[in-house]
Formats: C-alpha cells, sequence, structure tokens
C-alpha cells in the first residue's frame, strides 16, 4: 500500500470513527450525559446513560412529616402506551385493588396490588394509547383504595406537566 493510499485508509478510518460517536451521542443524552433529571410542574423525568437511556416519569407525595404517601413512575409502555408503578402506603385492603379515574372520567375497575415492599405498596399500571389519551388531557388522577376498617381512601394525583414530560421522555427513548 502507497503511503498515500495509507493516509486515505486511516482518514476514511478516523472520519467512520467520528461519525460512529456522533450517532453513538444522538443516541444517548444530550450532551453526552450520564444523567439527566428535568421537573415539568408536577412531574420530574430522571434518565440513566446506559447503552440506550432509561428514562421515567414520576411524582410523589409526602405528609409534612416527610414521609411518602404515594408515588407514580411511568415509562415507556407498548404501542406508544406508559406503564409503571403505583406505590401506595401500608394499611390498606390489598384485595381490594385500586381505582383509578381521570378527572370526572368513568372510574376504571379496580387494579389489584402485585406486592408489598419497604417502600409501600405496588400496583403495576400498563395504559395503552387510547387509555394514557385521558392522563395526558387530565388535570388530577383519583385513586381511591380501601382502608382495612373498609373505608375509601380517596387519593388525588396532579397531572400538570405531564403530558410534557411524557413528550420529553418520547424523545429521549424514541417510544
Amino acid at each position: 500500500m502507497s503511503g498515500s493510499s495509507r493516509i486515505c485508509a486511516v482518514t476514511a478510518a478516523a472520519l467512520m470513527a467520528l461519525c460512529a460517536s456522533a450517532v453513538a451521542q444522538e443516541a444517548g443524552l444530550p450532551g453526552g450525559a450520564s444523567s439527566l433529571k428535568e421537573t415539568y410542574e408536577d412531574w420530574e423525568l430522571s434518565c440513566q446513560a446506559t447503552p440506550k437511556p432509561v428514562c421515567a416519569v414520576s411524582h410523589q407525595q409526602s405528609q409534612q412529616n416527610g414521609q411518602r404517601l404515594l408515588a407514580i413512575e411511568l415509562g415507556k409502555g407498548q404501542e406508544g402506551g406508559v406503564a409503571g408503578n403505583l406505590v401506595l402506603p401500608f394499611g390498606l385492603q390489598l384485595a381490594a385493588g385500586a381505582t383509578l379515574q381521570v378527572d370526572d372520567g368513568a372510574a376504571g375497575k379496580p387494579l389489584p396490588f402485585s406486592t408489598c415492599l419497604p417502600a409501600g405498596c405496588l400496583v403495576p399500571l400498563s395504559f395503552d394509547a387510547k387509555a394514557a389519551a385521558p392522563l395526558r388531557a387530565g388535570t388530577t388522577l383519583k385513586v381511591t383504595v380501601k382502608s382495612l376498617d373498609q373505608k375509601d381512601v380517596a387519593l388525588s394525583v396532579s397531572l400538570k406537566g405531564l403530558a410534557a414530560a411524557l413528550d420529553r421522555l418520547k424523545v429521549l427513548v424514541g417510544a
């Protein structure tokens, strides 16, 4: 191989590596960041850079003493939807499940609890694109559960900022 051929081969390899690096950076978090945290009104978007970004949007509520009352985390779901978990406190009738309702819309069927962990009791959530639309357009997600003494416990989750956070999630993870 002549000297000029070697220079061309080295230049071509360098250009390919540069292009591959640019594509990898585009597929990752902005600016090549290893993590990202953004706030969208009442919702927070958090991402970790792995070979492909892993991101979720979340909302938490705590009592005045700092004890968490509830948390909800949503990420990329199937076919344009969202999926995640609702974390609720102990002391609930797990067999009754949790009922969700957006604003004054129809309440859904009770969703089952999957397990309880030290952080609280989990209700898996999965919304296809059609079921996620009211969440994006609504103002309040009403969660109803039953206490151990058979009383309904109503919890409210603000949906302000959720649509913007989900839009950003879609951009970052290619949902």
